[in-house]
């Protein structure tokens, strides 16, 4: 079955057509250009500022034009993620999305749902003329993913609403009205080589299929690092049998927890029975230790090409140091609301380039100074192992506000098609609204959305009966208010 023959629901036809237009972060021209053409196309007012947001105007039905304007907002980037093996192009492929029981699914590649299904509930009611609804602003913001590029630009006195619905949340039934503010923290330690030691045989660590996820969304759920593992074994055997190392690499994206890592390495020829007994002793205790969280971890070890130079042996001990030491994973929980993580951090990548070992970390927190003490926590760490330390430019959290009237018009809502209270949280992932709140301190917001799993990993799913729901839950408020 395809996506828009799931029903009769318009967004369908819309979620459809986004699949098929490629989107990564920071390259959404093609996506921008089916958005425009969408809206002029239809008459409407369409507009786009300087880093590549798109506002698309559309007028009240009658009887509601003097109520005052909403903004439906949403991102038009998606991550990127491929499994090991599948040939896909980010810019130029359509996402290979299908039907699989009560699920939309990728084969092999991140779907896109977040938040592609926000971007066609509002393309579905732009599209729609049977709809009651208030004037509408429908704002589509650019690279959410890679840096919140298109809220944090964002500029004054263009939008008109003072109520904005983000429909970019991934729990149905769950009313978000705060989410957590976050930082970036780069580690780059100057890399030099020498010459690979005589009687050496070269191995290919392989670590992959791990759950991996939003760095935000499951970060407490205990899921395997793979750069950690890599690490972890590769310390080990520096310290049993004097390996050396000549590359690593791991993690996909910034906000990603990393699914897979790879290292080059060398062992005396006579150490090499030494190195697989490590090996598989190691398999075998972190298989145990995951096989609730990650069932489909794979770790190899594969002879390899000699390569050309290693570290020097120093240099692998601070590196594999720091990333041992480094913090991943939750560092508080709220005391306000409960089992919502307070501040996690994420070791998210670690890339060989430019004669640098950079290693990519990413905290977030709903208290601002408790950010900034995890990123100074990560960064000492790498310090002393002798990095130099980036920080990036952040971005900051949403302060819920319990007392919010869209709040009470989306619960009401909620209650009187479902016959069931909704959850009201924050969320320890980032959204754009903390960042609008800046430029509009006045804007009245909250985030609902449909069930999505597996978010930033090839894993990604969309639940169909939820985004039944969350379509009428957001007709009936657009027509409440």
């Amino acid at each position: 079955m395809s996506i828009s023959g799931i029903d009769d629901l318009l967004i369908w036809k819309y979620f459809d057509e986004i699949t098929r237009v490629p989107r990564p972060s920071k390259k959404e021209d093609k996506i921008r250009d089916y958005l425009v053409s969408f809206g002029r196309s239809r008459g409407l007012e369409t507009l786009t500022d300087g880093v590549g947001n798109v506002l698309i105007r559309k007028g009240a039905t009658p009887g509601y034009e003097d109520h005052p304007p909403v903004v439906l907002q949403s991102h038009m980037d998606m991550v990127c993620a491929v499994d090991p093996g599948v040939k896909f192009d980010c810019e130029r492929d359509p996402v290979p999305a299908y039907v699989e029981g009560e699920w939309v699914r990728s084969r092999g590649t991140t779907l896109g749902a977040d938040d592609g299904i926000g971007v066609a509930a509002t393309l579905a009611v732009l599209a729609s003329d049977d709809l009651q609804h208030p004037p509408l602003e429908a704002l589509f913001t650019v690279d959410e993913e890679s840096g919140m590029t298109g809220a944090r630009h964002l500029r004054s006195g263009w939008l008109r609403g003072k109520i904005l619905l983000n429909l970019d949340s991934e729990d149905e039934g769950e009313l978000f009205i705060g989410c957590a503010g976050g930082m970036d923290t780069t580690a780059q330690f100057p890399l030099f080589f020498e010459g690979v030691p005589e009687n050496m045989q070269a191995y290919r660590l392989v670590i992959y299929g791990l759950t991996g996820g939003h760095s935000g969304d499951e970060i407490h759920k205990g899921h395997a690092n793979a750069i950690k593992l890599a690490a972890r074994f590769l310390l080990e055997a520096t310290g049993d049998l004097e390996i050396r190392l000549s590359h690593l690499e791991g993690g996909t994206l910034r906000n990603a927890i990393p699914p897979q890592a790879e290292a080059l390495l060398v062992v005396a020829s006579n150490r090499v029975k030494e190195l697989k007994y490590l090996f598989e002793r190691f398999a075998a205790t972190v298989q145990e230790e995951y096989r609730h969280t990650d069932p489909g971890m794979v770790l190899e070890l594969r002879e390899s090409e000699m390569p050309a130079e290693v570290m020097p042996g120093e240099r692998q001990l601070a590196l594999l140091r720091a990333l041992m030491g480094c913090w991943h994973g939750v560092y508080s929980w709220s005391p306000v609301i409960e089992g919502l993580v307070q501040t996690s951090t994420n070791l998210a990548l670690v890339r060989q380039e430019g004669g640098r070992v950079v290693v990519g970390t990413s905290q977030r927190s709903s208290l601002e100074s408790e950010k900034e003490v995890m990123a100074e926590t990560v960064a000492s760490v790498f310090r002393l192992a002798g990095a130099e330390i980036e920080y990036g430019d952040g971005y900051p959290g949403w302060t819920p506000n319990p007392d919010s009237h869209i709040l009470q018009i989306t619960k009401e809502s909620y209650q009187q098609l479902f016959r069931t209270e909704p959850a009201v949280k924050a969320i320890h992932a980032g959204l754009e609204c903390g960042l609008f709140l800046q430029q509009y301190p006045e804007m009245d917001m909250i985030s609902f959305g449909p069930t999505i799993r597996g978010a930033h990993t090839p894993e990604e799913r969309l639940h169909i009966p939820s985004t039944r729901k969350f379509w009428d839950l957001l007709v009936a408020v657009l027509r409440r208010i």
